[in-house]
């Protein structure tokens, strides 16, 4: 099946014509005049029922943000945990649910890693990324696949498409390159080309090399006493290649096909207790998929979107250190997917649409680890699961009501030890948006969803941990908010806020804790989570060359353990902060844009003890960035420096795992 599916990437690629602008109406193409819009997107969603939040390419770029968990960490609700160094893990979770219960989607289908349940989101560069958004629930979109409906937050990677105006000839290809450099070694070019072969096709091929050593200094606190030390094995090399088809078929249906390609080399810095900073852990990553998404509309009532994807990914994991019978613990992994997924939607009448998505994954890991000391019995676990989710909306006068149900199957087979029970569950969710006045853009939103997570591979089959008997865990959001949009002075172009409380419910949390001589993943937990998130965008012209643009959003939260059997029973749970928040500045003017950036946490407790021992103090990091557009002739040169953590904060998000201070980059594109 691997083998059909590349090839019939491939010849898709390589058959490739330009791609055009289609009139659905008219089921006819125009040439189009180029037009140059000025205009921003508001960053927050205030007609929905459920709390979106979006940054465009343009906000990513003038604020200097060029890695995606930068980026995330400014959306009101995400908690993004980072390891430090350029190569750390950095994985994302919605309202303190659990990475595992957000999906992290990639121009439509989503990324899995059935082994580790999470995605490392630090992976991920801007440079190419059209539009980000994050959504409490699920997107706004019924015909978003049926993973997108089960998943308690969805955030969602959609990459630039190509797009020819009135200036360029049809058939004359756009290129691409960059190259950023900065602090501890950092050197990462860029080549992207876009090239049209006929009026409904076109293909886009890019490449990113990214290396830095790591070595950065920060300060060592022990007691009463403060040393200068550097932070060592923090090194990466990475590749990653991408190629795109776009094609507007002869029916007017649209198929977009997309391969990619990562590699990377990284060391993982281990923890800083003390003076003892050592840490030789080494970690190669390999991931490939080919995907496909076609879309049909075949008239006012019926329409239908179709996915295919193939992924694989491929991981070793070394530690020397004279504790393992050799030297050294290998670890090597493998993990295919099998994905296909259709979601059919119907208007039968004026204000009432309903979808049905219907999803097929199957996974499969092969591994050296093994559920018992046996390392010649590993389990080699294969999982199918079957997603089905009915979902309907209907619009009355200023009332929108959206509902959906999902229904999870999943089966598991394994070549060694004890195979768990299938799995079966329904889960339902909700949503009201009302107008409240009719000339204004006042919303109130309610939403209830529930959702659960399956426990991962590792979870259930990893060395001395596993335990087939998991349940997955479950998660039930409510959410209540107020939005609003307008014009309230004639010098501001708009103001836009949105004030959501939320409450979430999660029962069976998979946790691990200790038995009698290891540790073990048990069901064992009951989260109650109350939070505030408050949001503001505005934009302020001065004239009609020269505008400021402002954001922020702010956090409370109160995440306690409420499982009565613990001894942590009704404390914060650990790495939560009850404030946190952020705010940017964009300036544009003819001369440069300036872009300033804030991102502030309260302090935390790295246990559910709130002694010293175990406190993160709170900070605020700084960031500034400097960029300008020259335009020579045919081509534009964009050039950017940007000062990171201008005070030079000393911080950690995870203890022990201390944060960069001071840096800096610098880039420049030209485009041709």
């Amino acid at each position: 099946m691997f083998q059909r599916l590349t090839a019939l990437g491939i010849a898709v690629i390589l058959s490739a014509g330009m791609y055009a602008q289609h009139d659905s109406i008219s089921s006819r193409t125009h040439a189009i005049d180029e037009v140059t819009v000025t205009a921003h997107r508001l960053q927050r969603d205030v007609t929905g029922g459920k709390p979106i939040q979006l940054m465009t390419h343009r906000e990513l770029e003038l604020l200097g943000l060029t890695n995606l968990a930068d980026a995330v960490k400014k959306f009101a609700g995400a908690s993004v945990k980072d390891y430090g160094g350029i190569g750390g893990m950095k994985t994302v979770s919605v309202r303190n649910l659990g990475a595992h219960h957000t999906a992290v989607s990639y121009d439509g289908v989503t990324i899995s890693n059935t082994q580790a349940g999470q995605i490392d989101i630090g992976r991920y560069q801007t440079d190419n990324i059209q539009e980000l958004s994050l959504a409490m629930g699920e997107e706004d979109d019924q015909m978003q696949s049926a993973r997108h409906y089960a998943s308690a937050g969805v955030l969602s990677i959609t990459t630039e498409r190509p797009y020819y105006g009135g200036e360029r000839r049809r058939f004359t290809p756009h290129f691409k390159a960059s190259l950023r450099g900065g602090s501890w070694g950092l050197v990462s070019p860029s080549l992207r080309l876009t090239q049209s072969f006929s009026e409904r096709t076109a293909v886009s091929l890019g490449g990113t090399y990214m290396r830095a050593d790591g070595v950065y200094p920060f300060t060592l606190k022990n007691g009463r006493m403060r040393t200068r030390e550097k932070r060592y094995n923090s090194d990466i090399e990475s590749w990653q290649g991408e190629a795109n088809l776009y094609n507007t078929l002869a029916d007017n249906s649209q198929l977009d096909v997309k391969a990619y390609w990562f590699r990377s080399e990284r060391g993982l810095p281990g923890a800083v207790i003390l003076y003892n900073d050592k840490s030789d852990e080494r970690l190669w990553d390999e991931d490939f998929f080919t995907q496909a998404v076609w879309r049909k509309r075949f008239n006012q009532q019926w329409s239908l979107h179709a996915r295919v994807k193939y992924a694989h990914s491929w991981n070793r994991y070394e530690d020397t250190d004279v504790k393992y019978q050799d030297g050294k613990l290998t670890d090597v992994a493998r993990q295919n997917e099998y994905y296909a997924s259709a979601t059919v939607g119907w208007t039968p009448i004026d204000n009432l649409t309903f979808a049905l998505a219907e999803d097929i994954a199957f996974n499969d890991l092969r591994s050296n680890i093994s559920i018992s000391d046996n390392l010649n019995n590993p389990p080699y676990p294969k999982r199918t699961t079957s997603l089905t989710a009915l979902s309907a909306r209907y619009v009355w006068n200023r009332l929108t009501l959206n509902a959906s149900l999902v229904g999870t199957y999943a089966t598991e087979k394994v070549k060694a030890g004890k195979q768990p029970d299938d799995r079966r569950r329904l889960s339902p969710s909700a949503s009201l948006s009302y107008r409240v006045l009719a000339n204004e853009a006042l919303y109130i939103r309610l939403m209830y969803k529930s959702t659960f997570r399956m426990p991962s591979f590792n979870d259930l089959y990893y060395i001395r941990m596993g335990n087939t008997g998991l349940r997955p865990e479950n998660a039930n959001e409510y959410n209540v908010g107020i939005t609003w949009s307008g014009q309230p002075a004639r010098w501001m172009k708009y103001l836009s806020v949105t004030l959501d409380g939320y409450f979430n419910d999660v029962t069976d949390k998979i946790v691990a804790f200790p038995s009698t001589y290891v540790w073990k993943m048990a069901n064992f937990g009951k989260v109650y989570i109350h939070g505030i998130d408050a949001t503001m965008a505005t934009e302020i012209p001065f004239g009609r060359k020269v505008s400021l643009l402002l954001t922020g959003a702010y956090t409370w939260q109160k995440a306690e353990d409420h499982e009565k059997r613990s001894a942590s029973y009704g404390r914060q749970l650990p790495y939560t902060p009850k404030h946190n928040g952020n705010a940017s500045l964009l300036l544009y003017t003819p001369w440069v844009n300036v872009g300033y950036s804030l991102l502030a946490q309260g302090e935390r407790w790295s246990s559910a003890l709130t002694t010293q021992e175990y406190h993160l103090k709170a900070y605020a990091e700084q960031s500034v960035t400097l960029s300008h557009e020259f335009r020579l002739r045919s081509c534009r040169l964009k050039l950017q420096g940007t000062v990171h953590n201008l005070t030079d904060e000393q911080y950690e998000i995870i203890k022990y795992y201390p944060m960069p201070g001071r840096s800096w980059s610098v880039g420049a594109t030209i485009e041709l």
